[in-house]
């Protein structure tokens, strides 16, 4: 899948949405001086550096299997202790943080219920363990236009709807299954602003993802075609993209 690009891509793609969203993120969990937090899958350090505005870097860990996320984290954030390494086998010892949390991460695990236990024994009994992941099968999501356009070119184009997590109600029983507690479901909502069409679709170009991966796979006639059916769907100037996350919130 095409997370194997450099940082500075992911956050031309993706950046936009998760840094707004880390913020009612950490909110939603309940994020508060005192804590020590890690952020799981914690790409090039959007939510990472908000934990550490709330918190400080000495009470704040990131963990991410990319080798170039992890750089541009430690770059970005020299006092955070960011370590590679993926979800299913946390770096980490039993009980030694507050509050676990993976933003965006769930759906791309290999084993999100393995991901989510690992989670909740990093967490000290009684502390807090949440996710979110885009509503991607509710179609709002933040790739839901490039989809539709997708798929009204090739039926059989790929998706991410059928991803861990990408519908209401799925990552809740994923957190039940894992063994975590008191687990309440809820959803935030984020809008990013775009100066034209060629600022939102330029992103799609540089392989990240599954939308990414799409794009790259494509010729360059299939490239035009999807980008004037993308063309179809949008304005030409100024206009924002307002995508949708589910989010739970559980105890370890």
């Amino acid at each position: 899948m095409g997370f194997n690009v450099a940082a500075d891509a992911y956050d031309r793609f993706m950046g936009r949405y998760s840094e707004p969203l880390a913020s009612e993120f950490a909110r939603l969990a309940g994020v508060r001086r005192g804590h020590r937090a890690l952020d799981v899958g914690c790409g090039p350090g959007a939510l990472t550096a908000r934990l550490v505005e709330i918190l400080g870097p000495d009470h704040v860990a990131a963990v991410d299997p990319s080798p170039q996320f992890v750089r541009a984290a430690r770059s970005r954030l020299s006092n955070v202790d960011v370590r590679s390494g993926e979800a299913e086998g946390l770096p980490f010892p039993d009980d030694c943080f507050d509050v676990t949390l993976a933003q965006l991460v769930v759906h791309f695990m290999k084993d999100p219920v393995k991901g989510l236990r690992q989670m909740g024994r990093v967490t000290r009994n009684g502390g807090v363990v949440a996710a979110c992941v885009w509503d991607h099968s509710g179609g709002r999501g933040p790739l839901s236009v490039f989809w539709q356009a997708a798929h009204q070119m090739d039926p059989l184009a790929p998706a991410e709807g059928h991803l861990a997590g990408a519908r209401e109600g799925r990552l809740t029983e994923l957190f039940k299954v894992a063994g975590l507690r008191d687990c309440e479901q809820d959803q935030m909502t984020v809008r990013v602003e775009f100066e034209s069409f060629t600022d939102w679709w330029e992103p799609f170009t540089l392989g990240v993802g599954p939308a990414g991966d799409y794009v790259g796979q494509l010729d360059t006639k299939g490239r035009r075609r999807l980008r004037a059916a993308c063309a179809d769907l949008l304005p030409v100037d100024l206009f924002s993209i307002e995508a949708t996350a589910w989010a739970v919130v559980g105890s370890a």
